[in-house]
């Protein structure tokens, strides 16, 4: 069944082999922090306000042989959260992708990571040429495993749509990782358009209520939720969100379940659980972090114009897509695609690589670390873990802290790893 034939915007059924995203009624009229709360409301049965953690992986059959239907297992009383194998379905996990649907405005599923997300994609479309500009250099490696496997052909974002044929994909990452820059999504879903390819859009770095792709021509929208869905730097998770058009015309939405039951990339109960946990707070966080990353991304980029001040005796340039020209026209593609804020990740190029290596050491805000979104703050010398980008390059994922005292920390570091260069 797909969320079309359910009409409210839910992927639903109650067949073990098929999504139990739960209907939800006419909650979807909500805003996304009343969704947040409620879009799950009628998965669950029992009372409890707070969803429980469910740990079991097998659930009985019916104790009547009449009832007994092949890869069925329904419960009656609760035909919405009946379950088989978890391999196939759970409820803590049917129940965040009730959550997921509705925020996320197109039928979802989740997986073991971001990286898995991305695999299964890649898997369900087929494709025979991939188009892929810089970015997370993990979805660069899944790409590199299938070309060696199936000969699959990778070509730069911006090839000539000439380059690409019916089926293939223009793979968009937007904001940028590690820059936090935006990239013009209806650019490329014209692109794709002409030539019959499909536009996937990576919007991990601007998840609600910062940006939705499916307004501007995505076919599959991906998250790696271990990022702001989870938002406490405690979940590993993935996402991949259909088009309504192309689950209800095309059945997306339930091929890419039939394959997850084959690739295994499930999540586990507890990371469903921590799952609903964290979206219930997810615009209050992702806005909050946002504005902060804004407000220092401005000031520092101030600092570093000003040849008078500490940080531009460090830092070289600021990237950040408030920073982007068309941030600030009225009417711009970005302001039209991301019109609630440009994110809560930016990067800053210092002058030299051993200042780039050490500042982290010098803050006591920042945690220096891999990863992003969590509610606090982080810095990574990003050649730690990716070795494609320049090493004086620094990632800030920006928390829920007063940004103010994230600004101090920063001014404070600068001025702590200048001295010690004057020592």
């Amino acid at each position: 069944m797909t969320a079309t034939e359910n009409g409210n915007g839910a992927a639903g059924g109650a067949s073990n082999g098929s999504s139990n995203r739960a209907q939800t009624g006419g909650v979807h009229d909500l805003a996304l922090a009343s969704l947040a709360i409620h879009a799950d409301d009628g998965f669950s049965i029992h009372r409890a306000v707070a969803p429980a953690m469910h740990v079991s992986t097998t659930y009985r059959y019916s104790r009547n042989p009449e009832d007994l239907i092949p890869m069925e297992n329904i419960d009656p009383n609760a035909p919405a959260d009946s379950h088989m194998y978890s391999r196939l379905s759970s409820p803590n996990i049917s129940r965040l992708e009730t959550l997921l649907t509705a925020i996320l405005h197109g039928p979802s599923l989740t997986y073991s990571s971001g990286l898995s997300a991305f695999h299964a994609m890649i898997v369900h479309l087929n494709p025979r040429r991939v188009a892929i500009g810089e970015g997370y250099h993990g979805c660069h490696g899944v790409l590199k495993i299938l070309t060696r496997l199936t000969g699959l052909e990778v070509l730069p974002l911006d090839c000539p749509a000439s380059d690409l044929g019916p089926g293939d994909i223009i793979h968009v990452e937007t904001p940028l990782n590690p820059t936090g820059e935006a990239r013009d999504l209806e650019f490329y879903s014209r692109k794709a358009k002409e030539v019959g390819a499909y536009l996937t859009v990576d919007a991990t770095f601007a998840p609600p209520p910062l940006q939705d792709p499916f307004l501007h021509g995505a076919d599959i929208v991906m998250h790696s939720g271990t990022k702001y869905f989870g938002g406490h730097s405690d979940l590993l998770c993935g996402v991949l969100a259909v088009n309504p058009k192309r689950a209800a015309e095309e059945g997306w939405d339930s091929a890419l379940l039939a394959d997850r039951v084959f690739l295994g990339s499930v999540m586990g109960n507890f990371e469903g659980w921590l799952g609903l946990r964290s979206l219930r707070t997810l615009e209050l966080r992702v806005e909050r972090q946002s504005a902060n990353a804004t407000n220092l991304v401005a000031w520092l980029a101030a600092q570093v114009a000003d040849e008078s001040t500490t940080a531009s005796k460090l830092v070289e340039r600021v990237q950040h897509a408030s920073l982007q020209k068309e941030a600030s026209e009225k009417g711009s593609w970005l302001r039209k695609q991301m019109p609630r804020g440009f994110g809560p990740v930016f990067s800053i190029w210092l002058r030299e690589e051993g200042d780039a290596r050490a500042l982290p050491s010098t803050l006591r805000l920042f945690h220096h670390a891999t990863s992003l979104g969590g509610v606090e703050s982080l810095i990574e010398w990003r050649a730690m873990t990716d070795a494609t980008v320049d090493r004086r390059l620094l990632r800030v994922s920006v928390g829920v802290e007063s940004w103010e005292d994230l600004r101090d920390d920063l001014n404070a570091g600068f001025e702590a790893l200048l001295a010690k260069k004057k020592a």
